[in-house]
């Protein structure tokens, strides 16, 4: 995990949402572009082809310093694939960074009984926040998905709210059923449960149903949708969100 801190003038026009899952889209120049950010989109797609147009990624707000004009994201990066992990890998400061505008739809309910988090990697900067911002009293568990051990970090959470780490432990990310069965194997506890599941498209295809049909959540308890789908890449994914491919 590779944290970047943008700053700056331009992060004066940024407001914070009140969101955990508060997100941005940043914009990435293709290698030896000479394109000068910032990116008019909307003509660069009237004037050049799509392999020269900035790609688009979405990444999840860790944390808001506007006093500052500061706004901490995380990466998750996998050696030199990619476009935005290789890119914070060897970022230096002084690097620009083009940001969108901010989205998000979650932050806990200091009215439910219980809390249920689940996700893999792409989830942990916006679980991470929501912990952070729990009532003291909150309880509930966090089910969070990596590769090993090595792969946790040091959370911030109340004493009532469990962390579950789940490891694959050699195993790619996206191909095992390890969330999936995590979550089914919870012993569900009574009340109101407020439900944040995020991650691999697949593991979210299978949950919904599971927490919807056989949990009985109603749509203002849970948040689900996923952030990434294994073998695609951004773009694609993305593209395919208006396909059936891409439902959940």
């Amino acid at each position: 995990m590779v944290r970047i801190v943008a700053g700056g003038p331009g992060i004066a026009d940024v407001t914070d949402n009140g969101h955990t899952d508060a997100y941005t889209k940043m914009l990435f120049a293709p290698p030896g572009s000479d394109l000068t950010p910032p990116y008019d989109l909307a003509a660069l797609r009237e004037e050049l082809p799509v392999e020269a147009l900035p790609s688009t990624r979405t990444y999840t707000i860790r944390r808001f310093d506007l006093e500052n004009q500061r706004i901490w994201i995380d990466f998750v990066v996998h050696g030199d694939t990619g476009v935005a992990g290789p890119w914070a890998a060897t970022a230096e400061p002084g690097s620009p960074v083009v940001l969108g505008g901010i989205g998000g739809g979650y932050a806990p309910d200091p009215q439910a009984d219980r809390h249920l988090l689940a996700g893999d990697e792409s989830a942990l900067p916006a679980i991470a926040s929501a912990l952070e911002a729990m009532p003291a009293d909150a309880r509930g568990v966090a089910l969070l998905e990596v590769g090993s051990a090595a792969d946790e970090l040091d959370l911030t959470a109340p004493d009532g709210l469990e962390v579950r780490w789940l490891h694959r432990d050699g195993a790619e990310a996206g191909t095992t059923d390890l969330l999936v069965d995590a979550v089914r194997g919870l012993d569900w506890p009574a009340g109101r449960v407020q439900v944040f599941v995020h991650g691999e498209r697949a593991a979210m295809k299978s949950l919904r149903p599971h927490l919807t049909d056989e949990r009985g959540l109603d749509r203002s308890q849970l948040s689900l949708s996923a952030y990434w789908a294994h073998g695609r890449k951004e773009d694609v994914f993305q593209s395919e969100k208006r396909e059936a491919v891409g439902q959940i």
